[in-house]
């Protein structure tokens, strides 16, 4: 190619280039290249143009080449888009900073994304019956109800760690806490896949669309990953988001179990986010987004694994991702506070009520005949029982609730006149 036409290239790309955008060829070869160039002209100026703004990381392909990322603008704004929603909003840290409601917006989080990583792995429980699973503290009844127990479970030990540096015993940690009692391989939890336990990533018809390294590599490339995450690695700054997605690539594509990779892996996620003080993330499920495309999820992967380690294909589905988390959030915070005013005057009659009892009531005025219980209440807000108790029963003697025996036990049903009994 001689030097002139080649600069034309650049020149033409250049001129050309649409920051909105960030095409792998799949994509590109259907599009109408600029004026001048044909598609593969075009392809090739816009790969120049990506090399020069990549820094590669630590991690390794199948082939020793390292995998590497840009930050074009659309990844800039994603950024600068994440972290207003993450913090400099009035009015969700106000709220959800409140120890009255806290709790209350944690553990749906917890729930939501216990619910939809396990759906995203092959659990086949809907999350109606999840849902009310978690929520009475129901233990489960099969390996996808486990799935979903575990995953809970160990988002919450995420939070216990955050403050903690990553260690490869951490990993495992978590891994087990994820995986206990919900594989097909008894022992696997906790443990690296061995060389015999050959796994690889594939559809239902027999498709490899990945095979990862070999178990021999897993101790060595695990102990890299922990250094990356804690920033021991020579590497320039690296924005916390960033990091925190390439830790979810990087354990997904070095696949060191036999199964819970994805769930593995979204959870470090969670865990670089909240270790960097993006305190937030305590309150958003991303997997909720992914499982709603999730072809999306496993092309994001596949775009970077084939363009040469490019990893920006996955850093901009990813930023999309949390933005999207970010406003649903925002969005459920708002919808609440418009509900809540509806019954706020009524309950200032009743100032002897915690902030318990009130979410319950919450609830309750929008689910007639919902059917609670002491166990459910108290996995709900994370307290003793007694003290789940009392709220009920204090519920009950002002007629807010209906208690009644089921079995041995009592449960308590939201009467279907609630907002009037409330307004009396």
């Amino acid at each position: 190619m001689k030097s002139g036409h080649f600069e034309n290239i650049l020149q033409l790309v250049g001129s050309a280039f649409r920051p909105e955008r960030y095409w792998h060829w799949d994509e590109l070869q259907f599009r109408k290249p600029p004026e001048g160039l044909n598609r593969e002209e075009w392809w090739l100026g816009l790969k120049l143009s990506r090399l020069a703004g990549r820094r590669a990381i630590p991690l390794k392909d199948l082939k020793g080449n390292a995998f590497s990322f840009a930050v074009p603008d659309l990844v800039m704004d994603l950024l600068h888009q994440i972290d207003r929603g993450s913090g400099t909003l009035v009015e969700i840290p106000e709220q959800i900073t409140n120890p009255e409601q806290r709790n209350r917006y944690v553990m749906r989080s917890l729930m939501e994304e216990a619910i939809t990583s396990s759906q995203l792995e092959g659990a086949a429980t809907t999350r109606e019956v999840a849902k009310k699973m978690l929520a009475e503290g129901r233990p489960p009844r099969d390996r996808s109800e486990r799935m979903i127990v575990n995953n809970y479970m160990a988002m919450q030990r995420i939070m216990e760690l955050k403050d903690q540096p990553l260690t490869p015993q951490v990993v495992f940690q978590i891994h087990c806490a994820l995986a206990a009692g919900a594989l097909d391989v008894g022992d696997g939890a906790g443990r690296f896949r061995r060389a015999e336990e050959q796994i690889n990533v594939s559809d239902n018809e027999g498709n490899v669309f990945h095979t990862p390294p070999p178990a021999a590599e897993l101790p060595a490339r695990l102990a890299a990953m922990c250094d990356f995450a804690n920033a021991k690695t020579t590497e320039s700054f690296i924005h916390p988001v960033l990091r925190g997605i390439l830790l979810h690539f990087w354990l997904a594509y070095d696949h060191p179990f036999v199964d819970g990779n994805g769930r593995t892996a979204r959870a470090l996620f969670y865990w670089q986010m909240l270790h960097a003080r993006y305190w937030l993330f305590e309150f958003i499920s991303i997997s909720q987004f992914l499982r709603k495309a999730p072809v999306q999820y496993g092309t994001a992967f596949l775009h970077a694994e084939t363009d040469e380690g490019d990893l920006t294909y996955f850093i901009i589905h990813q930023a999309e991702v949390i933005k999207r988390a970010l406003k649903e959030l925002h969005d459920y915070v708002a919808r609440k506070s418009s509900e809540t005013r509806s019954y706020l005057d009524a309950l200032q009659k009743y100032p002897e009520l915690n902030h318990r009892q009130r979410a319950l009531i919450a609830h309750a005025v929008r689910h007639p005949r919902f059917v609670y219980n002491i166990a459910g209440h108290r996995a709900r807000h994370g307290i003793t029982y007694a003290t789940a108790r009392a709220d009920l029963l204090k519920l009950a003697e002002r007629q807010f609730l209906e208690q009644k025996k089921a079995g041995r036990s009592f449960v308590f049903v939201a009467p279907s006149d609630l907002e009037s009994r409330l307004r009396r």
